[in-house]
């Protein structure tokens, strides 16, 4: 008997650990989801810059022959 209660504990402890390690990597994969979404996101962004500006050199270039 007493045994059993500080290997209850021991138990309740170590459950308490594995949950805090469980909820810790779930975090760790979310962030690492989010910042993978992000750096897509940029990618994108900087794609339809590119585009933009190569349009906006086209039109200079026009309007520049029209002359």
């Amino acid at each position: 008997m007493k045994l059993a209660f500080p290997l209850a504990l021991a138990l309740i402890l170590a459950a308490c650990g594995v949950e805090t390690a469980s909820t810790a990597a779930t975090a760790a994969a979310l962030k690492k989801q989010e910042m993978e979404q992000g750096k897509k996101t940029m990618e994108q962004m900087q794609q339809k810059i590119d585009q933009a500006n190569l349009q906006a050199q086209q039109r200079t270039e026009q309007a520049g022959g029209e002359r």
